[in-house]
């Protein structure tokens, strides 16, 4: 620690630079240091003297007269070992606390030196800016000149560059380099937009009226050239609808096409052939498939960006379509009068055409081949052809050995109508015609075509009258059942037909057709109008008109045959039969099986034969005649006991009716004439006499109704009832 006179001796750095005040300070805190250092110095004294007094304080208190406390020596001489090393610590500050003041009195002199350096420094810069004043006058005009001089050079580099693509748009031009001069015109336009945000409003105006006066030289180019003028349109006999021109943009794809259809397709080329027009139908369909993918993916998304509602596919097959048609419009009136070239050829424009639609989404409304068909010579030409081929396939189906038999006899799921294979066949003959001809673009033409359609219905019609008739003798033999579930299917298919919408809007067009013509009554056009009639009417009313005249004709031989069979049994003795009650067991009159069997014969034979429609008809109209003949030629043409009621009550519940029991759930309400026949022959004694006065007492009135209802007679007429008690012989004696 040092002295107070060494401290007093410390020598204060001097600064010549510091004022008298500051001198003054500086003095003032030495003394305060030095007076601070003595009473440091003095407070140690005072301290050793303690420190003395606390030692012998604290050993005395640790030790003290105990020898065993001197084992706690080890541990206090490390405490206190540690207490001197904090010490020392502590007394080193005041060391570090000296060292940081006289780095500061240096860093002090060092910043008094900067500041006279930088007076000196400010000094000459502003001198020196004085005399550089007049120098800087002179650049600064100069730098505005050099720069006013660089916007002059870049506009003339614009206008220079401007002239330059116009010049090389000039030079393809002349050279009919048109896709270079289009590319050249497309950089020009890239310049123009790069220059929108420009003030240089005469150079902006120059540009766009460059772009805009190459852009017409350019269109008009394309517009004169031979290879994009606008196709010759065909003559207006082909009704094409109105339809714009194909874009440029694929006018120009199709240009190789356009030159390869016409190098191949026309003149003294081998793979023109009029006998081959799939050759040239299925390569236009082959250049469609392969570049589908192409449009949909590239060209698509520029139109779509450019804003147009163009479909590139269908520009670009409505292009390749026109060459088709030119092709047609060329070929046809070569072999229009050669029947199998010219069939030939619509059959491959309709597959054409079927899958240009469906599979490619060609647009019907669009110019197609079905315009150049319609023409008026082809169009007749083609009904001609048409219905030639038809009747050719008539004939062929008719003398066919399989024209009777179902190609579905064998599948009993499948064979349900029993349609023989010519009916059949004829009708898939009709729908494929309805196929060849329902993308017609006019009704007109869709008409004529149904009127050919129901010509052949009726000639087939006719055809199978005609073998009808040869089988009348045998109208239960499996021709004469084929012929008729031919008849009946036709006419089912065509009333179906009549409900489909293409034939509903055909119907339609037949109306307007027809009111302007007056060709109908108001009545038909009536019943036109509101859909009750069909355009398949007048066929489908001949058709069931001849399936009722063959039923009719078959119902009539079979009961012919049970009226035959029937004859014993009509002349049995009713009167004489034994009752119910001299009989074990009631047993089918004997008489009455001859009939029955033929009747069941004949049902299992139609059943078989005929379809399940037909032969609902047959029975039914069967059994009505049965049950009248019955009625009248068997019950009211006899007397009965006791026993003959029984007995023909269980001929008729028992035997008759259950034949017909396969074919309905209640088959005695079919026989009713029959049925309530035997209720009144088998009345009790007692009932019948009953009923036979309130007959007889109230003639027509409502007690009389009641009664017979209350016996269960609902169809007989109550003279009928009266007819039928008086054909009783087993009455009693007494009364009446």
């Amino acid at each position: 620690m040092l002295s107070a006179g060494e401290i007093s001796e410390t020598p204060v750095t001097p600064c010549c630079s510091e004022s008298g005040d500051e001198r003054k300070n500086v003095e003032e805190k030495s003394d305060i240091n030095i007076a601070a250092l003595v009473e440091d110095e003095q407070v140690s004294k005072d301290t050793d003297n303690d420190l003395s007094s606390y030692i012998s304080a604290f050993i005395e208190k640790e030790v003290g007269n105990d020898l065993k406390s001197l084992k706690k020596l080890d541990k206090l001489i490390e405490q206190m070992t540690e207490n001197k090393m904090q010490l020392e610590e502590q007394a080193k500050i005041p060391k570090r606390i000296q060292s940081a003041l006289k780095n500061a009195e240096e860093s002090k002199q060092f910043l008094n030196q900067f500041l006279e350096q930088e007076t000196h420094l400010f000094s000459s810069i502003n001198s020196h800016l004085l005399t550089a004043q007049p120098w800087m006058d002179d650049l600064g005009a100069m730098i505005n000149q050099i720069e006013e001089i660089e916007r002059h050079l870049a506009y003339l580099k614009w206008i220079s560059q401007i002239e330059e693509l116009s010049d090389n748009i000039q030079q393809y031009l002349m050279t009919n380099n048109v896709p270079e001069a289009a590319s050249t015109l497309v950089s020009m336009a890239e310049l123009d937009i790069k220059l929108q945000e420009s003030s240089c409003t005469h150079l902006l105006g120059f540009v766009r009226a460059t772009v805009k006066f190459w852009h017409k030289i350019l269109k008009d180019k394309l517009t004169r050239d031979e290879l994009f003028t606008e196709p010759k349109p065909l003559p207006e006999k082909y009704s094409l609808p109105a339809s714009p021109s194909v874009i440029l943009p694929i006018q120009i794809m199709l240009t190789p096409l356009q030159k390869r259809f016409r190098y191949h397709f026309r003149g003294n080329r081998q793979t023109n052939v009029l006998s081959k027009p799939e050759w040239y139908l299925a390569q236009v369909l082959m250049w469609i498939g392969n570049h589908t993918q192409f449009l949909d993916e590239k060209i698509q998304p520029i139109l779509d960006k450019a804003g147009t509602l163009v479909n590139a596919r269908l520009e670009f097959s409505r292009g390749l379509v026109m060459l088709v048609l030119e092709k047609l419009a060329a070929d046809i009136p070569c072999l229009l009068y050669d029947d199998n070239l010219f069939c030939h050829l619509v059959d491959e424009v309709l597959l054409f055409e079927r899958e240009l639609h469906n599979v490619h989404g060609y647009h019907s409304t669009l110019a197609n081949c079905m315009h150049i068909l319609s023409e008026e010579t082809c169009f007749q030409r083609w009904l001609t052809v048409e219905r030639k081929f038809a009747l050719q396939k008539m004939d062929s189906m008719l003398s066919s050995e399989a024209a009777w038999i179902s190609q579905y006899k064998d599948i009993s799921d499948v064979d349900e109508l029993k349609v023989p294979d010519c009916a059949e066949t004829f009708m898939t003959l009709l729908l494929v015609i309805t196929d060849r001809y329902k993308n017609l673009p006019t009704a007109s033409r869709k008409l004529q075509f149904l009127e050919l359609q129901k010509d052949l219905v009726d000639d087939f019609r006719i055809r199978l009258t005609q073998v009808m008739k040869e089988e009348t003798r045998a109208s239960l033999g499996f021709r004469y059942c084929a012929i008729l579930n031919a008849v009946n299917y036709i006419s089912a298919v065509l009333a179906d037909w009549a409900d489909n919408v293409f034939f509903l809007q055909l119907q339609q067009a037949a109306l307007e057709v027809f009111a302007e013509n007056n060709t109908l009554s108001k009545l038909q056009l009536g019943q036109l109008a509101s859909m009750e009639s069909s355009v398949f009417d007048d066929m489908i009313n001949l058709l069931e008109r001849l399936k009722n005249d063959m039923l009719t004709r078959q119902v009539d031989h079979v009961f012919r045959e049970v009226k035959d069979a029937a004859k014993l049994y009509k002349k049995e003795r009713w009167l004489s039969l034994p009752s119910q009650s001299e009989q074990a067991v009631m047993s089918l009159s004997s008489s009455a099986c001859p009939f029955l069997l033929t009747l069941r014969d004949r049902l299992l034979q139609l059943e078989q034969q005929l379809c399940f429609s037909l032969f609902k008809i047959f029975w039914q109209m069967l059994v009505e005649k049965l049950d009248i003949y019955i009625y009248q030629e068997i019950i009211l043409a006899n007397h009965f006991n006791e026993g003959g009621a029984s007995q023909l009550q269980f001929d008729m519940t028992r035997n008759l009716f259950p034949l017909f029991s396969h074919y309905c759930k209640r088959p005695e309400n079919y026989f009713k004439h029959i049925k309530e026949a035997c209720i009144v022959l088998n009345l009790n004694i007692g009932s019948a006499l009953l009923l036979k006065d309130v007959l007889q007492s109230a003639s027509g009135q409502p007690p009389a109704t009641e009664a017979l209802n209350e016996v269960g007679i609902y169809k007989l007429a109550q003279q009928d009832v009266e007819i039928l008690l008086n054909l009783r012989t087993n009455w009693p004696n007494i009364g009446k």
